[in-house]
């Protein structure tokens, strides 16, 4: 079938494909979803490169990560070229009108991994992304203690966050940034948020990266500002079989919601009665200096500097033995 989506004709194969068995939401589904809350969906990616997360077959079937554009890409839909760790790069899709959404609907995408940054400047991150991971033993509701004093470690830094469910039972805080510092730098900058957040919730909040060492906590997940790691977009669909979404929330209602209740059935309801919460995130952008004097504090101070990359990641200076610590202690280890 053929859709109209803002004048642009895009095209929709097998509509009637099911993709989520237990809930019988078909590919058309999907589509029509994307349509009711194509204003939030276009917000969250526009002109951001993006990663498209393919489920050709439904979520029981395969999927994969679309880095690299299509080679069937539309001409009207721009792409802009970003570099990995490796120093390789790509040149990744980037919407600025929501007939790209659909387009990448139709290739079985349901979940947005846009980067955080525009495709005007690909080495500069216009938001810092924050991710209250629940631990095993934990769940959403001590996601959301700690996010609560999230907030008032970002405002004490002169900073403010939009908050949303992260579509399983974590919570993510995105803070709009002006584009002048690197990637490193902004990483820098949430890894001092998340150790002054440990400092005060040193029970319930962790950011240690090895999972031996995190128990019953919530994980400060401070490598998804890491360059090549994304979230998932506000609005995506997650791959679950009750096909839930990554949906924005006000900071007042986050104690009494339910991310369950924000599904690919409810969440159209919700958007025509509230519209886009995070709408307004584009008319804001804050400074890190506070969070880098903080990092420097805590360097110089407390001796704490780096924390480790993800394996794939290149070695840099300054950074901890990838090794965990009980092999470490039995071992030796390397870095």
């Amino acid at each position: 079938m053929e859709l109209d989506v803002g004048g642009r004709a895009v095209r929709l194969s097998n509509p009637e494909k099911v993709y989520f068995p237990e809930r019988g939401h078909t590919k058309k589904d999907v589509a029509d979803y994307f349509r009711a809350v194509g204003p939030g969906i276009l917000r969250a990616l526009r002109g951001r490169p993006t990663t498209l997360q393919r489920f050709v077959d439904g979520i029981d079937g395969d999927f994969f990560y679309q880095k690299r554009a299509p080679k069937n890409l539309p001409e009207w839909i721009p792409t802009a070229r970003i570099e990995f760790p490796s120093g390789r790069h790509a040149d990744e899709m980037c919407p600025t009108e929501l007939g790209a959404v659909l387009w990448a609907v139709n290739l079985g995408t349901l979940t947005f991994h846009p980067w955080p940054v525009r495709r005007t400047d690909t080495g500069h991150p216009d938001e810092l992304r924050i991710d209250l991971d629940p631990q095993p033993g934990t769940d959403y509701a001590d996601a959301v203690r700690a996010a609560h004093e999230l907030r008032s470690v970002l405002d004490d830094h002169g900073l403010r966050g939009w908050p949303k469910t992260s579509g399983g039972r974590g919570i993510h805080v995105f803070v709009p940034l002006v584009p002048e510092w690197t990637f490193t730098q902004v990483r820098r900058s949430a890894i001092a948020v998340g150790r002054e957040l440990e400092r005060r919730m040193p029970s319930r909040v962790t950011t240690a990266w090895w999972k031996e060492e995190r128990g019953e906590r919530i994980f400060f997940d401070y490598n998804q500002t890491a360059r090549d790691r994304t979230m998932a977009s506000a609005y995506s669909v997650r791959p679950f079989p009750h096909a839930p979404v990554s949906a924005p929330l006000r900071w007042e209602e986050i104690d009494d919601a339910e991310p369950r209740d924000f599904d690919l059935r409810t969440m159209p309801g919700r958007y025509a009665e509230v519209g886009d919460l995070h709408a307004d995130m584009d008319g804001h952008a804050f400074r890190l200096d506070q969070l880098l004097e903080l990092a420097r504090r805590d360097e110089q101070e407390y001796g704490l500097g780096d924390l480790p990359y993800p394996p794939e990641y290149p070695k840099t200076p300054g950074e901890p033995k990838r090794v965990q610590p009980s092999r470490a202690r039995h071992e030796g280890g390397d870095a």
